[in-house]
């Protein structure tokens, strides 16, 4: 799988180049290849401050950024490494709490790719070992690193000694990745999901886990026993319910702590799962007061994301233009749940062919005035014609967002989703690129 990345600085674009021409091996999977390449730069994997590692379907990254927040509430300089970058390819990589530096990145990436040029290393399998040099070369009091596809075969699982591994929530998605049959491996595709997403974890570090249904539940346990993980399980070993506030309680004792400010109610599940990994870890102390200064204090692009003024949103008039990259079931049903109460919204909407249209309409039907479809830049997308079977309502097209917005009625406010990369494109035209 590729990605693409930009940038307006040449010595970048001339790696971001060499990595546009990668490609994962017809029929290699694995992680030999990332030790090796480790190996050759002196295995920085070994060599960073105590790492946060998350996996999971939706919210991963909202849980790596309370972390990252929390963390830096309590004065601790913090790494974190997320994917995918929105506008700019820095954004996967942030040392010491600062985007890398385009010097930095371009010679990280240089480095790593002619170390492995024999080796025939994937997009993925560079991008990591080029982050784990970053946080290993710079001083810091911890890392939070969230995995790419899946988790037991992703780059990030080469980390040896975590001090804490979570898991968000979990749902179908990257089928083609996630599901491909394999001898040993459960049939049940969410077993299956909830089985890559465990493999995370390591003999003797926690696992912190969400409450999942029956099976995906099952999944998870056996795979952390068979690990040597000891799990820490929502509704067993730790709760959290939510009111006007977060009443979280464990082992240990109980807490309450603020709402996030970030918008949808599933934003709390993800801040308590946050709280629940640095209570089950005994390497980084970290106060309830941070907890909560934490909680209130992180963002997280492109996830319910209220549009600030600029240039896109001049287009929508006084009305309000929100913007999320979900393009799964699980983020259709957590963004209808959010507009549940609100009046109907105008949608506008670019998914890439690889993902189900339905995921975010039949969640939202009912909900919507309009729905217009545009371009996910710079890969394929569906045509109008798919979005069709699950909408009541017309399906019109546009070249781009802009004309979108421009030919929306008066009335009514606007939400533009179905894919990150849409997204960042939004973001980058109007003026609201993360930093």
């Amino acid at each position: 799988m590729r990605d693409f990345a930009i940038s307006e600085n040449p010595r970048v674009q001339a790696q971001l180049d060499r990595l546009g021409a990668l490609s994962l091996p017809q029929g290699r999977l694995g992680l030999d290849t990332v030790r090796d390449i480790c190996a050759r730069l002196g295995n920085p994997q070994r060599r960073l401050p105590p790492v946060f590692h998350v996996a999971g379907t939706n919210g991963k990254g909202s849980t790596c950024a309370y972390l990252r927040a929390i963390l830096e509430a309590q004065g601790l300089v913090v790494h974190t490494a997320t994917k995918p970058h929105l506008v700019r390819y820095n954004e996967r990589i942030r040392v010491a709490g600062k985007l890398i530096s385009d010097g930095s990145l371009a010679d990280l990436l240089e480095r790593v790719l002619d170390a492995s040029a024999d080796l025939g290393p994937s997009f993925f399998e560079v991008t990591t070992v080029a982050t784990f040099l970053a946080f290993a070369e710079t001083p810091a009091d911890a890392c939070v690193i969230e995995t790419g596809l899946g988790g037991r075969l992703d780059a990030t699982n080469v980390l040896e000694n975590p001090a804490v591994c979570g898991i968000a929530t979990l749902g179908i998605d990257h089928e083609a990745f996630l599901l491909v049959p394999e001898a040993g491996t459960p049939a049940d595709p969410l077993a299956r999901i909830a089985f890559e997403k465990a493999s995370i974890a390591k003999p003797g570090a926690p696992l912190v886990v969400q409450s999942y249904a029956e099976s995906p539940l099952a999944s998870v346990l056996a795979t952390a026993s068979h690990i040597g993980a000891p799990v820490a399980l929502r509704g067993r070993d730790w709760w959290a319910e939510t009111g006007e506030t977060i009443a979280y309680r464990d082992a240990r004792g109980t807490l309450s702590l603020p709402l996030p400010t970030l918008a949808g109610s599933h934003q709390a599940d993800n801040a308590a799962l946050s709280v629940a990994m640095l209570r089950h870890q005994n390497i980084v102390p970290v106060s309830p007061e941070a907890m909560a200064e934490g909680i209130k204090a992180a963002r997280w692009p492109a996830r319910l994301q209220r549009l600030g003024a600029g240039p896109l949103t001049a287009l929508a008039g006084q009305r309000t233009v929100w913007l999320d990259g979900g393009h799964n079931p699980d983020a259709g049903q957590a963004i209808a749940r959010h507009f549940a109460d609100s009046a109907p919204l105008h949608l506008v909407m670019g998914m890439l062919t690889s993902k189900d249209p339905s995921a975010i309409l039949r969640p939202l039907e009912g909900k919507l005035a309009s729905v217009s479809i545009v371009p996910a830049p710079g890969h394929e997308a569906h045509s109008p014609a798919d979005f069709a079977p699950f909408t009541a309502l017309p399906v019109r097209s546009f070249a781009n967002v802009a004309e979108a917005l421009a030919a929306l009625p008066a009335e009514g406010d606007v939400l533009i989703a179905g894919s990150l990369y849409l997204a960042g494109d939004v973001l980058k035209r109007n003026d609201e690129a993360p930093d």
